[in-house]
């Protein structure tokens, strides 16, 4: 039939029904994909409704395709189908030729076995198979799934076990922060933040996040109702120029401290040709302030005076490679004459400050930024804490003081620079993993184990300076410490990328007294990194080298303990001048020096046996 011609005298009416009817005696049950229609009389009795008959809307060629296959299957079943459930009836609908087919029931009530459009059953064993085939890739070990992997993994912790970790920006975690980081939350999307997420299904996620806020607050000792925090950061890098992104535009001035002097390229960075090394340089104009050459610490004086003249928008405090205490209170002031806005990069410290082992920013920073992973013993990730609220009222000069109606506007420039302008979705096992390590922070153990960090640095430092060894600025007042390696008879070696070197301040040609004691300390398992220091006459050279104390304090080692790695790290730099002399500056002859020497050897082997003494948290060895 033709129903594009309007029949006067027929009875019947054709209409649309959905497969989702609020009249469930009128529903029926198709495919998601189809067409459902009703014929009923226009003129019925009430009385005694007919029954509706759904129906499909096929066009004419599949359906004949249709009918061929399930002629086909059904023979081979030995199954037959009546007349009556097979008749169809052909009409055209706005010129197209359709063909109307009634809708064969089926059982869809088992949750071992559904219909598909051709009418087959899936049994409850071709379900299983399915199954077994997800966990076939999905459920296996990694030493299973993927045993390269596996067998560099089980050589890097073996490596961990038997050496002396002493990176000061390295620790060890605890197993619920490796569990954490290892979890089903990696699956999960959740870009944006608590109870404003661009994807459904994040109630748990928002409860994480919420609850690592409140946390890392907790752990600082601050108030709610004055600071807030961001926990999205995938590094402190990331968090520093969130903040920047956040709260200037391009081309508006940063100043942190010098990179050789001990500060972090993310507080800007130049090569000596001009070349623009972080994006805080690129995207920012840095000038930067830098420590005495003399005595190693903060020039404030200067720094004041620089800052006047270059009135930066944002001042930075904190560093990578600075063993003394910030005078925060000097920075507040400098920060206020120059109307910059105090930005704080704790993330060497921030276990310290977390301790109240040393003296914190939070009263005088504006923003205050820190890594995760190093002293907090965290995941390796970013955190960024902000003032919200009232502005206090102004205190004689201060320029960037309000008068008490005024309220800080951080919050929403930072949360949305970290995303949508720089980030994607945040990593939640990574934020679950740092509420752990957080809850951890808040405890008296912890506070315990930061004292025991600092008494190991003092006696590490006092033990180098018994042993006649020259410390910047004479000493330490945290974690780490600073070795001028100079006084030991090694000159440097001009080679281009023999060695792996990443100071961006000596690209072409490296010239480094530190780089060669820290290859000679690699190979006998001890870790640390080289640094810049300032030679007698002020010039910047690379003769040092930075020690850290928080990762074998996490293993267990006390005072007495890094006595003995001083003597150890002694050993090393005596071997290492010995080498350069009897095989030369050149890389390649200086390499072929440490292969085989009885003298690396055996400090090996002592380095060796007093590793594997002390425990390893997270994992058995």
């Amino acid at each position: 039939m033709d129903l594009s011609q309007t029949s006067t005298n027929s009875g019947l009416s054709l209409g649309f029904l959905s497969h989702v009817s609020a009249n469930n005696n009128r529903s029926s049950k198709i495919a998601d994909d189809s067409i459902s229609f009703q014929i009923e009389p226009r003129a019925r009795d009430l009385s005694h409704p007919l029954p509706s008959v759904p129906l499909r809307l096929l066009d004419q060629q599949t359906e004949n395709r249709y009918h061929n296959h399930a002629e086909r299957n059904n023979s081979n079943e030995n199954n037959v189908i009546e007349d009556d459930e097979e008749k169809d009836v052909e009409f055209q609908l706005l010129g197209h030729p359709m063909t109307l087919k009634r809708k064969r029931d089926c059982d869809s009530g088992s949750s071992s076995s559904f219909c598909s459009s051709m009418g087959s059953r899936v049994t409850s064993n071709e379900i299983e198979s399915r199954r077994n085939a997800v966990r076939a890739w999905g459920n296996q070990s990694l030493r299973s799934a993927d045993p390269s992997i596996f067998e560099i993994m089980e050589k890097e912790k073996q490596r961990q076990f038997k050496g002396i970790e002493l990176i000061a920006s390295e620790n060890f975690v605890c197993k619920a922060v490796m569990e954490a980081l290892g979890s089903h939350l990696t699956n999960k999307y959740s870009e944006g933040m608590p109870g404003a997420r661009y994807y459904g299904g994040n109630q748990y996620i928002d409860e994480i996040e919420a609850l690592c806020c409140q946390r890392a607050l907790t752990a600082f000792g601050l108030d709610s109702e004055t600071w807030g925090v961001n926990v999205q950061p995938y590094s402190c890098t990331s968090a520093n120029f969130a903040v920047y992104t956040g709260l200037l535009l391009p081309g508006d001035r940063i100043m942190g401290l010098d990179t050789p002097s001990g500060g972090n390229t993310s507080h800007g960075c130049y090569l000596p040709n001009g070349r623009k090394v972080s994006g805080a340089s690129i995207f920012f104009e840095s000038l930067p302030y830098k420590v005495n050459s003399q005595t190693g610490y903060v020039d404030y004086d200067k720094l004041e005076e620089r800052a006047l003249d270059f009135r930066p928008k944002i001042l930075i405090c904190g560093g990578s490679s600075y063993p003394r205490e910030w005078d925060y209170a000097r920075f507040r002031q400098i920060a206020d004459k120059c109307g910059a806005v105090l930005l704080c990069d704790m993330a060497q410290i921030s276990g310290l400050i977390a301790a109240k082992e040393c003296a914190s920013p939070f009263e005088y920073c504006d923003v205050v930024t820190s890594t995760t992973h190093k002293s907090l013993r965290g995941p390796r990730g970013g955190i960024i804490f902000y003032r919200k609220g009232p502005k206090p009222r102004k205190r004689g000069m201060l320029l960037n003081q309000g008068d008490g109606s005024d309220k800080y506007d951080f919050e929403d420039k930072i949360n949305f620079a970290v995303f949508p302008a720089l980030q994607g979705g945040p990593h939640n096992n990574h934020i679950a993993a740092l509420a752990i390590a957080l809850k951890q922070v808040a405890t008296p153990e912890y506070k315990t184990y930061m004292q025991q960090v600092k008494k190991n640095a003092q006696a590490l430092a006092s033990a180098l300076l018994r042993r006649h060894c020259r410390l910047v600025t004479g000493g330490t007042d945290n974690h780490m410490l600073l070795w001028d390696l100079r006084n030991f008879g090694m000159t440097g070696m001009s080679f281009r990328s023999n060695f792996s070197f990443s100071l961006p301040n000596y690209v072409d040609i490296i010239v480094i007294v530190g780089k060669i004691f820290e290859k000679v300390c690699e190979v006998c398992h001890i870790t640390l990194n080289k640094v810049t220091i300032f030679d007698d006459n002020g010039n910047i050279t690379p003769g040092g080298v930075r020690i850290g104390t928080p990762a074998m304090t996490s293993r267990g080692c006390l005072e007495s303990d890094f006595e003995t790695m001083a003597e150890f790290l002694l050993r090393a730099a005596k071997i290492a001048s010995s080498v350069q002399k009897e095989h030369g500056k050149l890389p390649k002859s200086f390499l072929k020096g440490l292969e085989d020497n009885k003298e690396i050897v055996e400090l090996r082997m002592r380095v060796e046996n007093f590793a594997t003494q002390f425990a390893m948290p997270g994992f058995d060895v």
